[in-house]
């Protein structure tokens, strides 16, 4: 059995972004903590009946939303409820995603000697216009602020989120950010390029972006310094200190299994018989709060869908693959790749190291090109 991790959906923000297309909602009255947690315990108990769950936790994620909203109090009760459910493996990571409009000094302290000792802080830009263009809530103040607290709330593992290509943005303004966080030597940054995703108000509203090809030449100079700083590019948007890669991500990469819990959260379970399993949460915070388990939605992947599920996971990371994980993880023959492996071995989007498969630098550049030769 692969390793299991368990992510926590927190769904609630301050503000909705412009850009975000993930399941939050702005928070218009009470929070009702205490109620959405009951409802998490619920529903984990009812996951780990239903799944014949026998297998420790090895890293968690409560991801949002915001859930830096919430009091350390209902995460107390979470945790605790969470271990009397389930077994943990001893000293797994406990990611915790927080804004740096939400910090607080005591309440951080408090967040850490729950045992929570990863923060991922989402900072965006450093750069005060490019804060307001983008509809974030913090200053450029409050982003080193957080990054401060969190430090002397004795947390030593923090990522920090940043965006680049953003609404008329120079190179300058990605170079400036890039130079900040490095200086500010957090364990790891996740540097992504801003999308104008579905069913956003940017999707339907769009702001004047950078062309294509001054974003990816601010991408390869600020990849350059991050190298050069020491952060190794493990995956497509991850960069880390040697040793400080995220557990849980990779988990979710090496195509491991998870438990989701929370408003609109998903999850992949390996089951006895080989089959993979996955779940879907209903998004609408009120509808998971009252319907709960009749809700949710389980679907078994076709076994003609597992090679491409296997592959869009694993060549995402630096290391890529080798056949025996994916015999391991798939329960299918090498064989079951072809033609599309050897398509793209001829066409250099794929190399082959003698051991790993991964993308070339250029197969990372069109991912979805690669993906596609593995359609069933």
């Amino acid at each position: 059995m692969p390793p299991l991790s368990l992510y926590i959906h927190v769904p609630w923000c301050i503000k909705k972004c412009p850009y975000c297309d993930f399941n939050s909602h702005a928070v218009k009255d009470d929070l009702r903590e205490a109620r959405y947690i009951d409802r998490l315990l619920a529903d984990l108990a009812q996951d780990c009946q239903r799944h014949a769950i026998d297998r420790p936790i090895s890293s968690i994620f409560i991801g949002g939303g915001t859930p830096s909203l919430f009091a350390p109090q209902s995460f107390e009760r979470l945790l605790h409820g969470i271990s009397a459910i389930t077994p943990l493996q001893a000293g797994l990571e406990i990611t915790l995603e927080a804004n740096p409009g939400t910090f607080e000094s005591q309440k951080f302290a408090d967040f850490r000697t729950l045992g929570i000792n990863r923060l991922s802080i989402g900072i965006q830009s450093f750069d005060a216009a490019m804060l307001k263009k983008i509809g974030r809530v913090h200053s450029a103040d409050e982003a080193l602020r957080a990054v401060d607290i969190a430090h002397h709330a004795g947390f030593d593992n923090i990522n920090l989120d940043l965006m680049f290509g953003l609404p008329e943005a120079g190179p300058d303004i990605s170079i400036r950010d890039i130079q900040t966080t490095i200086g500010l030597a957090p364990a790891h940054i996740s540097f992504y390029q801003l999308t104008l995703e579905p069913n956003t108000y940017f999707h339907k509203y769009p702001p004047k972006l950078p062309d294509d090809d001054s974003v990816f030449k601010v991408q390869q100079q600020c990849q350059a310094l991050l190298a050069d700083a020491g952060y190794l590019q493990y995956e497509i948007s991850a960069y880390s200190r040697a040793g400080r890669q995220c557990q849980h991500n990779l988990n979710y990469w090496q195509f491991g299994d998870y438990l989701g819990i929370g408003a609109g959260a998903h999850g992949k379970i390996t089951a006895p018989s080989g089959q993979i399993v996955r779940t879907f949460k209903p998004k609408k915070p009120e509808q998971y709060l009252n319907e709960g388990e009749r809700g949710e939605t389980v679907q078994t992947l076709a076994q003609q869908d597992v090679p491409l599920e296997f592959l869009m996971n694993h060549l995402r990371l630096q290391q890529g693959f080798t056949l025996a994980a994916y015999q391991q993880a798939t329960g299918l023959p090498p064989e079951s790749l072809q033609p599309g492996l050897s398509e793209c071995l001829q066409q250099g989007l794929i190399g082959f190291n003698g051991t790993d498969y991964a993308c070339t630098g250029q197969g990372w550049l069109f991912l979805d090109t690669v993906l596609e030769k593995f359609l069933p």
